[in-house]
């Protein structure tokens, strides 16, 4: 499952959001964490084995990490992780590595200051880079995650693949997705997960596929000498779509089966309605028996409202 905490970041990837960023979901409106506990201890016991915490930027919400020491408590979680930008992380880290969070996904679309500026309207790649520091001092794993965009970062496909060789990181490269929350048009990508490959084996001709944990999104490949790996994630073309076993849930609560779709039920709206747990694991038994086919399917369903989604509002 993947927790959404806040639809609020401090960073403003144009790929993601406006430059003005988005109408902020009021607080009443935001799932609270006595209510996110509940949906979790609810999960976990229906058979959910994982939790990754999403946002937004997870460590802009306050008081975060008394969150994630409950969760981490949780009998029957087996595994806590996290997506984040990595400007307030790194004083957490430590913290992260006590209660047992071992990997963390570390959003980073370029290595150079001036192209980091130009995607995220914000010159804080130092702070980024201190945290993927400290995350490896302290022995967390870190997989990479760089959305790659035409005339934009393409440059960047190499110098952040070479980051592999010394450092003990999976570097993964995503197709870009439709999710600005602007309005703008997006008619498809020049850069697909074939495009991207191309350029690694230009660049490193050995490059060999190796095998992908169960559930992947991610093709993964190994480069001789490197102390890391690389991957591709087909996250617009939709390749992995046979195989995805996720649950999302937005910061207002929604239920999502896949990215693409509209949200299936709002579990915050039930809670507060006096819904049982009975009824409440009935409703979420009901959505994954009816969830879409693939990714096509439930855009397909979704076009015909017309919203603009930001990513910072999906949960990634």
């Amino acid at each position: 499952m993947r927790l959404a905490v806040t639809d609020k970041c401090n960073l403003r990837c144009h790929y993601c959001m406006p430059a003005e960023g988005l109408q902020w979901l009021p607080r009443t409106e935001l799932l609270s964490y006595e209510e996110m506990m509940h949906i979790c201890i609810l999960l976990t016991n229906m058979g959910i084995e994982k939790i990754r915490i999403t946002g937004g930027e997870p460590f802009v919400r306050k008081d975060i990490m008394r969150l994630l020491t409950s969760l981490s408590q949780l009998d029957k979680l087996k595994e806590l992780t996290i997506t984040t930008n990595g400007l307030l992380t790194g004083p957490y880290v430590s913290e992260l590595k006590r209660i047992g969070v071992r990997s963390v996904n570390l959003s980073l679309d370029t290595i150079d200051r001036e192209r980091f500026f130009s995607i995220t309207r914000r010159d804080e790649l130092h702070k980024v880079l201190k945290t993927l520091e400290e995350l490896l001092s302290h022995g967390i794993e870190v997989k990479i995650n760089a959305v790659i965009m035409d005339n934009i970062n393409t440059q960047d496909i190499i110098p952040l693949a070479e980051l592999s060789k010394a450092l003990p990181v999976s570097v993964r490269f995503i197709e870009e997705m439709p999710f600005n929350g602007g309005g703008n048009d997006f008619s498809g990508i020049a850069w697909d997960h074939k495009h991207i490959m191309e350029i690694l084996h230009d660049k490193f001709p050995s490059i060999t596929k190796i095998s992908d944990p169960a559930y992947s999104t991610s093709s993964n490949y190994s480069i001789p000498g490197h102390k890391g790996t690389v991957g591709i994630i087909a996250s617009y073309s939709r390749s992995f779509c046979g195989t995805c076993n996720r649950l999302r849930i937005t910061p207002e609560g929604v239920i999502k089966t896949c990215l693409y779709d509209a949200g299936v039920v709002n579990i915050k709206d039930m809670l507060r309605g006096g819904y049982t747990d009975q009824q409440l694991k009935n409703s979420v038994t009901n959505i994954l028996s009816k969830r879409f086919k693939n990714g096509w399917e439930a855009e397909k369903e979704f076009i015909s409202k017309g919203v603009n989604r930001s990513m910072a509002s999906i949960g990634g």
